[in-house]
This record gives structure tokens, C-alpha cells and sequence, in this order.
């Protein structure tokens, strides 16, 4: 199965939606699970509660299914037995994957886990302060920390009421 091929049909159905692709996963288990996390991009004119645009609806995921899944079928991009195509949005807790992740959500408190300790510790929970050059910038206790993006395992947003 090829990914990247998946990634590009599914970016260009979100495209022609005004939405972007955030992450793709593909899970075999019980069954087959391909899950695709859609995304609006920011929009300085409407930026939502968040503050990071007016988020994605049910009719957004259900019109990316319906036009991914034909053509995921039309390419067959998906060999095999039967699969299940999920679309959704990345969340209120979304992951951080990509450097851009961290400068479009400075100011929101994230959990970031390192593969290396960085100060004796290998998890922070801060507010984002930015990136550039390969680093990211984490707010934490008062005091500007600065985490290499290579040496970050996993990160999330900290949904915040």
C-alpha cells in the first residue's frame, strides 16, 4: 500500500473543498482502517473559538468520503480485502507533527515528549512559543525552553476550557 499515492488523491479532494489534509494513518487489526484527519486552514477573517479557524463539520468529512472513496477505488489504491475509511478532524488535543504545528498554535498549552532528556526531563507541558531554525520554543514555569523539533517523540495540544 502506498501512502504517499493515498495522501495525494486525499490532498487533492480537500483542496478542491478549500480544506487541507492533516494525517493519514493506515491501521490493520481487526480489520483494515484507513483514517484520513482533514483540517480547514487558519483564516485571519473567521479564527473560530480556538483561534486557529472555524473547524471542520460533519458535511466537510462526509463530502471528503464521498469523493476519496471513489477515487480510491476508480485507482485502487487500496488493494486487498475490504477496508474502512474513516474522516475526521485532527480534534482539540491534535497532534503536532509538522514545524509549522507549532508556530500556527503559539500561545496554546501542548505536551511535548522527547526521545532524549532535555534538562533532566523527557515530557514538558508549556505553552507554545514558537519555531525557527529546527527548534521549538515551550514556555514552561515562566521560562522559555528551547526543544530541538528532531528530538520531539510526540506532541499534542491541551484542550483548555
Amino acid at each position: 500500500m502506498d501512502l504517499d499515492r493515498i495522501r495525494e488523491a486525499a490532498d487533492r479532494v480537500a483542496r478542491s473543498l478549500g480544506l487541507e489534509i492533516f494525517d493519514v494513518e493506515w491501521k490493520v487489526g481487526k480489520g483494515r482502517l484507513l483514517r484520513v484527519y482533514i483540517d480547514r486552514p487558519p483564516d485571519a477573517a473567521n479564527p473560530g473559538i480556538l483561534g486557529n479557524g472555524p473547524g471542520v463539520t460533519h458535511k466537510d468529512c462526509e463530502r471528503v468520503s464521498e469523493q476519496l472513496s471513489v477515487i480510491l477505488d476508480v485507482e485502487d489504491l487500496v488493494p486487498g480485502p475490504s477496508y474502512t475509511l474513516e474522516i475526521s478532524s485532527p480534534g482539540l488535543d491534535r497532534k503536532l507533527i509538522r514545524p509549522g504545528d507549532y508556530e500556527r498554535f503559539t500561545g496554546r498549552l501542548a505536551n511535548i515528549w522527547l526521545n532524549e532528556p532535555l534538562e533532566n526531563e523527557k515530557y514538558f507541558q508549556g505553552r507554545l512559543a514558537g519555531y525557527a531554525d529546527g527548534i521549538v520554543k515551550v514556555t514552561v514555569r515562566d521560562r522559555e525552553i528551547a526543544v530541538p523539533f528532531a528530538g520531539i517523540r510526540k506532541a499534542n495540544l491541551v484542550v483548555e476550557l
